[in-house]
């Protein structure tokens, strides 16, 4: 693997690794039971501080694109993504997000007419079940609507993931531009339901103001803007199987940070998710439909330089 491209993913895997220490923010500084306001306050603010720097509005089709894309990524994703978090114990949430990979390698053979290979599907499923075994604890009865918001969350974000990469930018567009779309439409679809449905926005102390500020700009500006910059130049395939990471990564933040123990069976999950992880790096991708008309030749030529010659697409929870 050339050393560009192994930088490549270590900065897209830092995505996921600062999406792993949203659930001990969520949980520690934030006020409880607000996942749409949490969500706001997360997509809009970031989306609106990208869209200062990039300077670079939607043309044409790509309004309605952006708003697909928003709604999918962030204005469904992070509303559900709370509501499971609140809701579900013991790492449930991670563990239902698990299965991102598999449902992107199934939509981008409805999508993308891409066959999984075997490699792939069993990939997923050692990553799922090494997550599993992290984040799974003995704990009440599961709240049938948490399970609901975590399968809904991880079909939004996956869907999304593989029509980043069918539809790509538009010419001249960065990653930093379409991340700041994404965000300030999904923060604007969410911002009348936080309204209408939790009211008034609560008090803020100033944990919580901390905890807000960490999530709109490190864990959501910086890190979407990694995450989608990864998806234009990566296949799909290859950056959801990084999704693992964020899980993993809560873990290892309950254990040195909020004193959670580390059983055997959750460090043999570590091993099975990270390795999966590497895996999923390293299994070759299926080859892409030809650009769509219209698409510049130069963006596919350069495309193919940064996936080794195959720009293919194969979550989302997350």
């Amino acid at each position: 693997m050339a050393p560009n491209r192994v930088t490549l993913i270590a900065l897209t895997a830092l995505a996921p690794v600062s999406w792993g220490t949203t659930y001990a923010v969520t949980t520690e500084f934030l006020p409880a039971d607000r996942p749409l306001f949490t969500g706001l306050m997360r997509a809009l603010p970031a989306g609106l501080l990208l869209l200062a720097l990039a300077r670079v509005l939607p043309r044409g089709a790509w309004w309605g694109k952006a708003t697909v894309l928003g709604a999918l990524n962030i204005g469904a994703f992070f509303p559900l993504l709370f509501l499971s978090a609140y809701r579900l114990p013991g790492g449930m949430a991670a563990a239902v997000g698990s299965i991102a990979p598999l449902c992107v390698v199934g939509l981008s053979a409805l999508l993308l007419g891409q066959r999984p290979t075997v490699r792939t599907l069993l990939t997923g499923t050692v990553a799922a079940f090494g997550v599993s075994l992290v984040v799974l604890k003995a704990a009440g009865a599961l709240d049938p609507l948490g399970v609901l918001a975590a399968l809904a969350s991880i079909a939004s974000m996956s869907t999304g993931t593989v029509l980043t990469q069918r539809w790509g930018r538009p010419e001249g567009v960065g990653p930093l531009a379409l991340t700041g779309w994404q965000l300030t439409a999904g923060g604007l679809l969410i911002a009348p339901l936080a309204l209408l449905l939790e009211g008034a926005p609560p008090a803020l102390d100033g944990p919580a103001i901390g905890g807000y500020l960490y999530l709109a700009l490190v864990n959501t500006a910086v890190a979407y803007w990694l995450w989608f910059r990864g998806i234009g130049r990566l296949t799909a395939t290859q950056v959801t199987f990084l999704g693992p990471l964020s899980p993993l990564t809560a873990a290892v933040v309950g254990w040195a940070a909020l004193g959670e123990a580390l059983t055997p069976w959750q460090l043999v999950g570590m091993a099975m998710a990270f390795g999966a992880t590497v895996a999923g790096q390293l299994a070759p991708a299926p080859r892409r439909k030809a650009p769509e008309r219209g698409e510049p030749e130069r963006k596919a030529s350069r495309h193919r330089e940064t996936t080794d010659c195959r720009p293919s697409a194969a979550a989302p929870c997350k």
